[in-house]
């Protein structure tokens, strides 16, 4: 019960009861939900109801609870938020995750898996598994709700992962909506999950015969999409390496985005602009071959709601020097209530001998997107390289497998 408990403890007394009863644990009109304080006494107590349930059903109540304990945390809450702000299921004056997670379970059980493989995939973003790719902002639309479309890219998923045609597949389409930590502005997110049998896989069980028995189990694989049509990025998770997440992307660019140009792999890491308010400096290296680092523009945002971007390309002045000349005090690096949300970038590379010289554009936006668009693969990993020293990009995340296959 260990792994449940502190679930239990912290779960308002109304909302365990009407779980418990949905799961067929019937608990006496005397019971003391209260269980000394809420401690281990209540918890033993639901055990022993729990206890009274056949067998089967008290592993499907344990299993359940398991569950809702995984989820309870800061980012299964965020991920509760996300589903059901675009399911319109209201959560004003639930009693935190624990009660939010109870209520899904009883009266939204579908919702409840979108929350589990969001709060998943959240927790992956970054990783070894998953990647972003950025399409140019070239205001072609995307024809994401043509089911022939989404058709298309099931039947590509099952060619992609190398499972033959008849293996079963599922694939569920659904909306989210993102909130900007600074701005709170909502970005509606399309996702799908695709559900795909997998390879049967053997292995010991306990039989009806109380003795070990082989058993064959019907593994499932799950590949993750999130589209933004807004900023034009689509992230992937799945197994394989980059090359299949690639393949994802052709394959999505060729059935939602036929008219655009295929999109290329972009960081999608915490961007980290604290220090551009100050004019900072950008150290190189001699090997960098830099022959400059220019602030080009500013992006601003005030509580009260207001939005500001200021552009200055120039030898003559720099950007802040601009801001200063214009507005003094008052400019928005100085004045309270303004919050810097977004930068960009031009960095001059010295010309080679034979070459034109070249300049790499990066525009940086909190809390995560960077734009690296039209540069070949070197270049981009040369300019992620310069960002990380100049710490405008947070740490790696740690190394997380993608979703766990059911």
């Amino acid at each position: 019960m260990a792994s449940f408990s502190g679930f239990i403890r912290k779960s308002p007394d109304e909302r365990l009861a009407a779980f418990l009863k949905a799961f067929g644990v019937d608990a006496p009109d005397d019971f003391n939900w209260q269980g000394q304080g809420r401690g281990t006494a209540l918890v033993n107590d639901i055990a022993t109801l729990i206890a009274d349930l056949p067998d089967l059903r008290q592993d499907k109540v344990k299993a359940e609870l398991d569950h809702l304990a995984s989820l309870a945390t800061p980012q299964g809450m965020t991920a509760a938020e996300q589903i059901c702000s675009a399911q319109r299921i209201d959560l004003e004056g639930l009693q935190g995750i624990q009660d939010v997670l109870l209520m899904l379970a009883i009266d939204h059980p579908k919702t409840l898996e979108r929350v589990s493989v969001q709060a998943s995939l959240m927790q992956r973003t970054g990783g070894k598994n998953w990647s972003a790719f950025q399409f140019d902002d070239d205001g072609k639309p995307w024809a994401l709700g043509d089911e022939v479309a989404r058709a298309g890219f099931v039947a590509d998923a099952i060619a992609i992962l190398d499972l033959p045609e008849h293996r079963k597949r599922e694939a569920d389409w659904y909306t989210s909506i993102r909130v900007h930590p600074i701005t709170a502005e909502e970005t509606e997110i399309l996702q799908a999950t695709i559900y795909v049998e997998s390879n049967a896989e053997s292995e010991l069980t306990f039989g009806s015969s109380e003795g070990l028995e082989r058993q064959v189990v019907q593994r499932v694989l799950e590949v993750g999409i999130a589209c933004n049509a807004k900023e034009r990025i689509v992230e992937i998770c799945a197994r394989g390496g980059k090359k299949i997440r690639d393949e994802y992307a052709t394959s999505f660019s060729q059935h939602f985005a036929p008219q655009s140009a295929p999109p290329i792999e972009t960081p999608r890491r915490d961007v980290l602009l604290g220090n551009i308010a100050s004019n900072p400096s950008f150290p190189t290296e001699p090997a960098d071959g830099v022959a400059s680092v220019e602030v080009s523009s500013l992006e601003f945002y005030s509580t009260g709601g207001g939005f500001a971007r200021f552009e200055r390309r120039g030898d003559d002045e720099t950007i802040y020097q601009f801001l200063e000349r214009q507005f003094g005090e008052r400019s928005p690096i100085h004045a309270a209530g303004w919050t810097i949300i977004g930068t960009t970038l031009r960095i001059a590379l010295a010309p080679q001998v034979g070459k034109r010289a070249k300049t790499l554009t990066v525009t940086l936006r909190t809390p995560n997107t960077t734009t690296i668009p039209n540069k070949t693969e070197a270049e981009r990993q040369f300019v992620i390289n310069l960002l990380e020293r100049w710490k405008l990009l947070a740490k790696r995340p740690e190394r997380f497998d993608v979703i766990e296959a059911v």
